[in-house]
């Protein structure tokens, strides 16, 4: 429940309690547990990139992840969170959150990954013609870009921080036609900038509910998250080629979600406590077919980072990661550089790319082998 298991005296009181409210009681202690602040901080780091590489430092990695964090750990709206990021300026030290403009220093990247990551839309088509399969065209793709233009970058006093600014200048123009485009939302007007910092302004719009995308497109993540599969698949594949599942819906639980003013754990709430997610695996004759409509719930894999987590925990033993003490987990994993043989062959993501793809859920013979005969589990089962 959650994304979290329960103690053994925890499912012993709740199997035992008479209490018809007692599932959303269990529902509301898990929230508050730290193992649902993990889940979710990795969660939002592999969406972020969260990763040292050529221009993140190990030190800055270690930061941003530490900034992340705090506002998943103390709820900070959702909303709040990602003004702060997509309008963040300082050094990568100073102000963690610069980082989500050092780890992709290409303004075209940049806009590209706002929004798939935040509206759960790929662009990437329309850089080159008009979209084939979406309403995009260059103007919009080079027009949301121009957003993005005026990003400056300075080395700071260390030499290993880099202070994020706006320049007030930088424009993108279409390729094709040659003109410069006016920074311009997707699906939405050409706003008024009036000097102001041109991310500040998107990331104002961004959240709004001017904009149809960003509280639906969220609560899709997190309706695939906990039912394995979203009301619009891939979650970040949003296009009119490939509709909601079922609109209704959608639209209900995003606006829950701003009802809530962006409130994540009453939006985990809603989804956990859900006739929808308590349903069986068991499937009947009408709907032992269906696969897309949620009529009953389908058997899933748990991720790399869980699964060793479980294997350990089982055994009682400990793993040791590179920059985390001796008994961490394997969801505490900051650096999308760190790895294990496990955690690769079983598909923790790289962080390379904001795709949801990246997280690799299929079985695979590599993973089979792994588990009959590899060190990992044999050297655990002998340990434990």
């Amino acid at each position: 429940i959650c994304g979290v298991l329960p103690t053994e005296e925890e499912y012993v009181a709740f199997m035992s309690d008479t209490d018809p409210n007692k599932r959303a009681k269990l529902v509301d202690s898990l929230l508050e547990r730290k193992e649902f602040v993990e889940i979710w901080v990795m969660k939002w780091a592999e969406l972020l990139q969260i990763r040292s590489n050529q221009t993140v430092s190990y030190k800055s990695m270690l930061l941003y992840y530490g900034w992340l964090q705090s506002r998943i750990e103390e709820n900070v709206p959702i909303d709040v969170m990602v003004r702060e990021l997509l309008s963040a300026q300082g050094g990568t030290f100073a102000n963690a959150a610069t980082n989500y403009y050092q780890n992709e220093t290409d303004t075209l990247k940049v806009a590209e990954n706002v929004a798939q990551v935040f509206m759960g839309m790929r662009i990437q088509c329309a850089q080159c013609h008009n979209h084939p399969f979406d309403r995009w065209t260059m103007d919009d793709y080079f027009g949301f870009a121009a957003f993005f233009s005026q990003i400056g970058r300075k080395p700071g006093e260390d030499p290993r921080e880099t202070i994020v600014f706006n320049s007030g200048g930088g424009e993108v123009s279409n390729p094709v036609s040659g003109q410069v485009m006016k920074p311009k939302f997707l699906g939405g007007a050409v706003p008024d900038l009036a000097g102001r910092d041109r991310r500040e302004v998107l990331a104002e719009w961004l959240v709004s509910t001017e904009n149809p995308y960003f509280a639906p497109n969220l609560a899709n993540i997190v309706w695939a998250h906990f039912l394995g599969r979203g009301i619009i698949n891939e979650v970040d594949d949003v296009r009119v080629s490939n509709p909601a599942v079922n609109e209704a819906l959608l639209q209900a639980l995003a606006d829950h979600f701003v009802e809530y003013d962006y409130d994540f754990k009453k939006l985990v709430r809603d989804i956990c406590t859900s006739r929808i997610y308590q349903l069986s695996t068991k499937a009947n004759e009408s709907n032992e077919s269906d696969l897309t409509n949620f009529s009953h719930a389908t058997l899933r894999r748990v991720r790399s980072e869980v699964l060793l987590d479980l294997i350990t925990q089982t055994t009682s033993t400990k793993n040791k990661f590179a920059g985390l003490p001796l008994g961490a987990r394997a969801v505490q994993i900051a650096d999308g550089n760190t790895s294990t043989y496990f955690l690769t062959t079983f598909g923790r993501a790289t962080r390379e790319t904001v795709c949801s793809c990246e997280v690799k859920m299929e079985p695979n013979l590599s993973q089979a082998l792994h588990l009959l005969n590899g060190d990992t589990l044999q050297s655990k089962v002998a340990q434990g």
